[in-house]
């Protein structure tokens, strides 16, 4: 099975040739155009590699490598036009693992780019098996009897959360910040157990009298069964 890459660049040529490159070197590829379109890539497929403009017509790449290190280390390549050395820097802080200028040869693309998935190559897939609850991490994707759930991105973020953390009291600052990145005083106070309400319908027979994630009063939320990493 080949890697997959999501190629982020909005210059319709570039991003054509760049694509068509890779995939003559057996990856599977990707286009988006807009920091929306890759977020939904990166939420859905099983990525090796995100190669990256910074400027981009919704946002920026170095938003968007923001984003996607608060939930992955997958591997993160930009490839722009910004050639201040500030502006490399910048890349660097943001947690990319390499950095190239435009205009660049095709050829040298192609060798960073092996290079770097042949240092870092992808992980076997893994799961995290609670009872009859089952988290593919590498797809963000969960299943319940082997059937996978229609989780929204915040829903799955808490089910891994949960899964991660199994057996403690998690508070509800602690979820808030984790999920959603901001303190609990600045989120409507409805916010986290609307969520979790309707993650307990998708997960529990019966969420009025949870089995799996349970309310500890005054404290937080505890997933009360053991999980293993397969």
């Amino acid at each position: 099975m080949s890697q997959e890459i999501l190629l982020l660049e909005d210059d319709d040529s570039l991003n054509h040739s760049v694509s068509l490159k890779l995939k003559k070197e057996g990856y599977t590829v990707y286009n988006a155009f807009t920091v929306e379109e890759a977020l939904g890539f990166f939420q859905n497929k099983n990525l090796s590699l995100i190669i990256c403009d910074i400027s981009l017509p919704d946002g920026t790449g170095l938003d968007f490598c923001s984003r996607v290190r608060k939930e992955s280390d997958i591997l993160f390549l930009f490839l722009t036009a910004l050639d201040r050395e500030e502006d490399i820097m910048a890349g660097y802080r943001q947690g990319a693992d390499d950095y190239i200028t435009k205009p660049f040869s095709l050829p040298v693309l192609i060798s960073k780019v092996n290079a770097l998935l042949k240092r870092f190559p992808a992980e076997k897939p893994q799961t995290i098996v609670s009872g009859n609850i089952t988290l593919y991490p590498n797809e963000r994707r969960a299943a319940k009897d082997d059937t996978y759930l229609n989780l929204t991105a915040k829903e799955y973020s808490l089910l891994s959360f949960f899964m991660e953390n199994p057996m403690r009291i998690l508070s509800r600052n602690q979820l808030l910040e984790s999920i959603w990145d901001i303190e609990g005083s600045f989120v409507d106070e409805n916010t986290l157990s609307v969520n979790i309400r309707r993650l307990r319908e998708k997960i529990e027979e019966n969420p009025s009298a949870p089995v799996l994630l349970k309310n500890v009063r005054g404290l937080g939320y505890i997933w009360e069964r053991k999980c293993t990493k397969r």
